[in-house]
């Protein structure tokens, strides 16, 4: 961790006062967000309210409390180690949060942040995804740090959940959030590459958040962006590699009334192109329309072949619009 600048500390003392100095620095410093925060503000208040263990999407009631010395310096330091390394505010202070469900999450593992987390944490009447029936087993592709496994479980408290990653260091972030989240007996961690080590049976549901950015954006990531494994973002020549085997593989691990839930984020055109006789139902979220389908098992039963070698198609940064909650 990088040393903080000490000299301030007799002229800042509120929370409110290094909110202020955070924003001012990070603008400052051109700092990139999309990592569940969408712009300096909420990034600064993410990171100084996770560091003071203060409710993550609570800021109003703190704004003019006082912090003592020991807070002040560590809320200094910690400004100054996300301008200095260009980390994401989530690897500083090791958590993350989909909905109300909180994660650990390390440079091992991409930063949790995706839509279909937001779906299914929406509640509301009736099922998700155009599911017929509460899932009573889960497949969670690509599950990084289990974020979506573990939202899962807790969405259909009874249904059997497992998770598939294809890199072990991954792994070892989800089993720890397994833990966290007290569900070791109904998410089961598998590795494998997609769908070649996934055994037990069909599937009522796979939710996958697969690598989709394109190899040209890889290559122009900020240093934010680049923090992530890029194993976790690389999707070939236009972005759909995985997302294509995804598509290839689902049929033969559902039920016959299953559902596939994929996001793929600025996709939606070249998959249209590519399977112009596929229903896609694209739902649409809080901050997104347009980056997360669902197809179910029917309409994958004679899923047309794509083409084996796409053309490359614009750049995108697969960032996250998160719900700002927080707010001065």
């Amino acid at each position: 961790m990088i040393a903080p600048d000490t000299s301030y500390l007799a002229e800042l003392i509120t929370l409110r006062d290094y909110l202020r100095f955070a924003v001012s620095r990070f603008v400052e410093a051109g700092l990139v967000f999309g990592h569940g925060t969408v712009s300096a503000l909420d990034d600064a208040a993410f990171l100084i309210l996770e560091t003071l263990h203060l409710p993550h999407d609570t800021l109003d009631p703190w704004l003019d409390a006082r912090l003592t010395r020991a807070e002040r310096t560590k809320v200094m330091g910690i400004i100054e180690n996300r301008v200095v390394t260009r980390k994401p505010s989530s690897y500083l202070t090791r958590s993350a949060y989909i909905g109300p469900h909180r994660f650990y999450v390390d440079e091992r593992v991409i930063v949790p942040r995706s839509f279909i987390g937001e779906l299914l944490c929406a509640g509301g009447a009736g099922l998700p995804f155009g599911l017929t029936r509460s899932p009573a087993r889960v497949l969670d592709l690509c599950t990084g740090s289990g974020c979506l496994a573990i939202v899962a479980a807790h969405t259909f408290p009874g249904a059997r959940v497992t998770a598939v990653d294809v890199s072990v260091d991954a792994l070892a972030v989800a089993a720890a959030n397994v833990g966290r989240h007290r569900l070791g007996d109904r998410v089961d961690l598998c590795r494998s590459d997609l769908y070649t080590s996934v055994t037990g049976g069909a599937y009522d549901l796979i939710v996958c958040n697969p690598p989709y950015v394109t190899a040209d954006a890889v290559a122009h990531f900020p240093p934010e962006h680049q923090a992530e494994p890029v194993l976790a973002h690389l999707g070939g020549a236009d972005g759909m590699d995985l997302v294509r085997r995804v598509l290839a593989g689902a049929d033969a691990v559902l039920t016959r009334d299953g559902v596939l839930v994929m996001e793929i984020g600025q996709g939606r055109a070249t998959l249209e192109r590519d399977y112009p006789g596929l229903p896609f139902l694209w739902l649409e979220t809080e901050h997104g329309d347009g980056e997360v389908f669902a197809l179910d098992a029917a309409a994958l039963h004679d899923i047309p072949k794509a083409p084996s070698r796409p053309k490359a198609r614009s750049a995108s940064v697969k960032s996250r619009k998160a719900k700002s909650t927080i707010g001065v």
